[in-house]
């Protein structure tokens, strides 16, 4: 399959492209939910925005140009369009404007995104809407970005649960005159004391992740939570049982002394609050519970891809199925 031609049409604000916040913005709620946070991101940073947006033959912005003039207006309203969507996106954010970009890219959403985004700082795209079985099986730009960035991607979640109108309903057709409490709605209250969540397991990638969110956890001036969420063929050869299979306890003390090593082998800058722990569970199972529980879920990606991925599932693409708070999945 040939990779769609690809023309980049961009009014940079800034003079360093490396080390942006990339995002894919095209009007939907899920996109303009990425640039808000993309924004506020950059406020904290200073680092700068590029807004992408990544169109096909399928586009909605009237017959496709055919003639230099043509392309030219079209541009042109294309960055108009973007320009009006940071403008309400970034009302209330103190952002710099001269920190922006605003980029219009022939190509698919994931051709145009991992190209712009080959040096960035990080990558930022909305959770689409999709059911979870639907996202399982046909996929989303999220988890293609995932599978295929070298850089980190962070999949933003819209606040609430998009499947508690049908719990609702269930629930009162069940029990009905009953009331229904959301534990969801009791943590968003209590947002600013939540941690910040990584998923280690003693790799690279891991390490990775590792520094990204302590990065981030300083940066939000959260406390951080290493987690390792480990199974006995999770830990490969337990001190102590090369000949033999660990108990879980043995295995349990095992993962606690690579959490502990993880962190005091990270550089850890003052005032952060940093715990570690590790959980006998499963590693999807684990951190997507956590991730209700948490303002922020890093993990770092590892495990299947291609088909083994689409059907049997990796970690990571777990987690951004069904993860309740935002995302960010580190190479």
């Amino acid at each position: 399959m040939t990779q769609p031609d690809v023309n980049i049409e961009s009014e940079p604000r800034t003079s360093d492209g490396a080390g942006d916040i990339v995002v894919g913005v095209d009007g939907s709620e899920e996109s303009f939910t990425a640039l808000q946070w993309a924004l506020r991101e950059a406020s904290l940073s200073g680092r700068a925005v590029n807004a992408v947006y990544a169109w096909t033959h399928s586009w909605d912005m009237g017959a496709q140009p055919d003639n230099p003039d043509a392309w030219e207006k079209a541009s042109k309203a294309i960055t108009e369009q973007l320009l009006d969507w940071v403008n309400e996106a970034s009302a209330g954010i103190a952002f710099d404007p001269d920190n922006l970009k605003l980029t219009s890219v022939h190509a698919s959403g994931t051709t145009g995104l991992l190209q712009i985004g080959a040096d960035a700082q990080q990558i930022v795209v909305g959770r689409r809407s999709l059911g979870r079985v639907t996202r399982w099986f046909v996929g989303s730009l999220s988890s293609s970005l995932a599978e295929s960035a070298k850089v980190p991607v962070t999949v933003v979640r819209i606040a609430g649960n998009e499947d508690k109108s049908v719990q609702d309903d269930i629930a009162h057709s069940l029990a009905p005159g009953m009331p229904i409490h959301h534990d969801d709605d009791e943590l968003a209250a209590a947002k600013g004391k939540r941690p910040v969540v990584v998923g280690v397991d003693g790799s690279e990638t891991s390490r990775h992740a590792l520094r990204f969110a302590i990065d981030f956890a300083a940066l939000h001036h959260a406390p951080l939570q290493v987690m390792f969420c480990w199974q006995l063929k999770d830990l490969g050869e337990v001190p102590g049982y090369e000949n033999a299979i660990a108990s879980i306890g043995a295995g349990q003390d095992h993962a606690q002394d690579i959490v502990r090593r993880m962190i005091e082998q990270a550089d850890i800058p003052d005032g952060l609050q940093v715990t570690g722990k590790a959980f006998h569970i499963a590693a999807a199972k684990g951190l997507t519970t956590a991730s209700r529980f948490a303002s922020h879920l890093v993990v770092g990606s590892r495990g299947l891809s291609g088909l083994d991925a689409r059907f049997l599932g990796s970690v990571s693409r777990q987690i951004l199925n069904f993860a309740e708070c935002t995302v960010t999945i580190v190479h």
